[in-house]
């Protein structure tokens, strides 16, 4: 598996090009957005590691343009500390994951890891998808329509998408949820899905104010509920 690093800081592009590198990834650096940008092209990474705050293209910019031509799950690497509001900013621009500065090296590669199981999820454990005329989920071809249109979903949301399918009608806890789409090294962030589940629904609900598909049970998770098929 092949990881890009974009960060200006020389240092942090050498600790966690090592810590990758002795956990069995092949490493790509870069030390700015349009260096990142134009290495992202020629190497065709599994993961993308982005700061922030860079010269040349700042890390959001650098993920929309990545966005444009690719699914490629992408981390953020912010030295600030990370608010709801920064993560939906991120979202939008189509991140998969937010990290905050300064980055432990073990956590670092375990999230790296637990970002590429989320990208290669199979569909073996659900049913071939969901379609009820304005909703539509092909789990095997990762595509979701809404109202006939396709909509991009990231890994992180997609896998959320499905945990949830394969679970209609039930309530999934939120921690569960954590552990299933996230993984063990999730456990204790506690405000993730709140903030997936809201990008998500604003991404296949009717209403994304008023939800249909994705019911929140208060203080304990998320559920769920087909709809009757339309036409």
């Amino acid at each position: 598996m092949k990881i890009l690093i974009v960060d200006d800081e020389e240092a942090i592009r050498d600790s966690l090009s090592q810590k990758l590198t002795r956990a069995g990834f092949q490493v790509s650096t870069a030390a700015n957005g349009l260096e990142g940008l134009r290495t992202f092209h020629t190497e065709r990474p599994d993961v993308v590691v982005l700061d922030i705050a860079m010269p040349e293209m700042d890390g959001l910019t650098v993920c929309q343009r990545i966005r444009e031509v690719a699914e490629t799950p992408i981390m953020m690497l912010s030295a600030q500390a990370v608010t709801e509001v920064d993560i939906i900013e991120g979202l939008n621009a189509g991140a998969d994951e937010y990290l905050m500065k300064p980055i432990r090296g073990n956590e670092f590669v375990a999230r790296v890891q637990a970002l590429l199981r989320r990208a290669q999820m199979t569909a073996v454990e659900a049913e071939s998808g969901y379609n009820d005329g304005y909703l539509s989920v092909d789990l095997q071809r990762r595509h979701v329509h809404v109202n006939g249109e396709k909509r991009h979903l990231t890994p992180t949301e997609f896998k959320l998408l499905a945990v949830l399918l394969e679970n209609s009608g039930r309530v999934v806890p939120q921690r569960e949820l954590l552990e299933q789409v996230w993984g063990k090294e999730y456990i204790d962030d506690i405000y993730y899905p709140r903030v997936y589940i809201s990008q998500l629904r604003r991404k296949i609900e009717p209403d994304a104010a008023n939800p249909t598909y994705i019911q929140t049970e208060h203080r304990v998770g998320y559920r769920f509920e087909k709809q009757k098929r339309q036409g």
